[in-house]
């Protein structure tokens, strides 16, 4: 029952509007911009805010904004940002996740990684012909965005912030992030200045796009 309590929580217009804008942030989101970003008052925001905090939508810190500490520092901010619990409801149960785990050792023991590699290029390259012509980062985006890894334009990159396999990838990392590496490289395939490499970074997807003909190659 968590699991769609949580999803019911975001049934209030308010509160799925302050969690869409604290996940799109790439930093912890305190109460005054949080608020500010919803156009509601601080003290709304708050309880809104917490109420994401406990049904495990949100996690939060406390940080001293100032950067200072000591008297006259001023208190600690709450800080919110995304958490890394994942939720999914299913009427009646249904446990995806673990035959998707069992799968993975299966194909990890079996060394089947060139095997799945070929496959996930094989659902980039359907993607692509799905989605049309793509040309730039923006179309890229587009296609990401609805798998959800919530891709993020940074100059000639873009990031993905959520890995969907997430889970799959922190019990088989090298599996998982060669299978995501390979669908998105399918998904580039024949493409002008658009490649994939792997970038891992802390709370992202492994794979990181890049507009070459933007760096000069």
């Amino acid at each position: 029952m968590e699991d769609i309590e949580a999803i019911v929580v975001l049934q209030d217009p308010v509160r799925r509007q302050l969690y869409e804008y604290v996940v799109a942030q790439d930093h912890e989101v305190s109460r005054n911009e949080a608020a500010e970003g919803a156009g509601i008052s601080r003290t709304l925001a708050a309880f809104h805010l917490d109420k994401l905090v406990d049904a495990g939508l949100l996690a939060t810190e406390s940080r001293r904004l100032t950067g200072r500490s000591g008297p006259g520092a001023g208190r600690p901010a709450k800080l919110y940002r995304r958490s890394g619990a994942e939720h999914h409801v299913s009427v009646p149960a249904r446990d995806y996740r673990t035959a998707a785990d069992l799968l993975a050792e299966v194909a990890d023991g079996a060394r089947l990684d060139v095997e799945l590699r070929a496959a996930a290029a094989r659902e980039g390259r359907a993607a692509r012909v799905a989605a049309g012509p793509i040309e730039d980062l923006d179309a890229v985006r587009a296609v990401l965005a609805v798998r959800g890894y919530e891709p993020r334009t940074d100059g000639a990159l873009l990031r993905l912030v959520n890995c969907p396999f997430h889970v799959l990838s922190e019990r088989h990392p090298a599996l998982i992030c060669g299978m995501n590496l390979a669908l998105l490289e399918g998904l580039l395939e024949d493409t002008e200045g658009l490649r994939a490499r792997m970038d891992p970074q802390p709370g992202m997807c492994c794979v990181t796009v890049e507009n070459s003909k933007n760096n000069g190659d």
